[in-house]
């Protein structure tokens, strides 16, 4: 048993990466309406040092919330890494201010043990799920799947942090094409470490499906396709023409569009429809129309490796040897240049 929790402590201190109180303040500027008589849980968060919980019971009273509730992983208490098992996760509460200084003081915040590890998947975890409307945190990235699978399945609103990769999940890429989660409006890049690090990341993002302002914001559109239909090669794999930047995205072309999959940041469900995801596997509903025989990639100094990707990646097929890592197939007659993962959209009527 003692060997079995220090391997859990080991895996979630490499999850364990907190949100800076500055990064949490721009994002919930932006869902100040949203709080009101709410209950709000925070259940991947050590309550005595997240950021969250500060956040939300420093302006409890602003957002006329009902109820904050937190709780976190017993092994993020006090020792990462304590094999001592009589250690008890708690959970705290807080119902406001209650001796007028609109200061959350502790003899106002409910401290209670919980009888198992505070695992967000235990069954009094859920409970607490259960109560709260809105869940608000940074769970572990590598628990996305498994976290968000959750708040789907009890109804829950949300605001959480999590990779921008997360979006070529298949469970993700689902509920973003059928409109029921969506990217928030910051990017977090720096969050600190257990021991007081900084870790930078270039690739983070919000997920909601709060509705803001933002979401039916449409794209200004002013470049063309016809006229310039060299600037939108054709993919050899997928009948869509590439996009390479969100900002060309042309206003006179009706068929399938591959964009990067930042194009989601911009994304209002009201002027495109998403169509599919470039993997390669038909659960993105978006299936190639062709499968490469024997690719193989053909690296800079001219080594030649497994090139499976190019059945993964919508792929232009050129003429000329590029002068950059490139495939070939036994059935393409040309060189191959693959993309990483397009988001398929289409313009909607109107």
């Amino acid at each position: 048993m003692a060997n079995s929790n220090l391997h859990q402590a080991k895996r979630a201190k490499k999850d364990e990466f907190y949100t800076q109180l500055s990064d949490i303040e721009k994002e919930l500027n932006h869902y100040s309406e949203h709080f009101r008589d709410k209950v709000v849980y925070c259940n991947c968060d050590d309550p005595r040092i997240s950021k969250f919980f500060h956040y939300f019971a420093y302006n409890f009273e602003k957002l006329g919330l009902k109820k904050l509730i937190a709780t976190c992983y017993r092994n993020q208490q006090v020792d990462m890494f304590s094999q001592n098992d009589s250690e008890q996760a708690i959970y705290l509460e807080y119902t406001g201010d209650t001796n007028g200084n609109r200061v959350p003081d502790t003899d106002e915040i409910g401290v209670r043990l919980l009888e198992g590890d505070g695992d967000f998947r235990s069954e009094e975890c859920i409970e607490l799920l259960k109560q709260a409307d809105i869940v608000v945190t940074n769970p572990p990235f590598s628990l996305f799947r498994e976290y968000v699978a959750q708040l789907v399945e009890y109804g829950k609103e949300f605001l959480i942090v999590g990779s921008l990769n997360a979006i070529t999940y298949k469970e993700t890429f689902k509920l973003i094409k059928e409109n029921e989660l969506w990217l928030g409006h910051t990017h977090p890049k720096v969050f600190l470490q257990p021991d007081g690090t900084e870790k930078h990341f270039g690739n983070i993002c919000w997920y909601t499906n709060l509705l803001t302002k933002k979401r039916t914001e449409s794209l200004i559109l002013y470049k063309t396709y016809y006229g310039h239909e060299d600037e939108y090669p054709h993919y050899d794999n997928y009948d869509a023409i590439e996009v390479s930047k969100v900002k060309n995205i042309p206003m006179d072309y009706d068929g399938v569009m591959g964009v990067p999959i930042t194009f989601l940041d911009k994304h209002n469900p009201e002027q495109f429809e998403v169509v599919g995801m470039t993997s390669g596997r038909d659960e993105f509903e978006a299936i190639p129309t062709k499968h490469y025989m024997n690719p193989r990639q053909i690296n800079r100094n001219g080594s030649v490796t497994n090139g499976s990707k190019a059945n993964t990646r919508a792929t232009l097929l050129l003429p000329n040897k590029p002068d950059a890592i490139y495939y070939t197939a036994d059935n393409a007659n040309g060189y191959l240049s693959i993309f990483y993962a397009r988001i398929l959209i289409r313009k909607k009527a109107g």
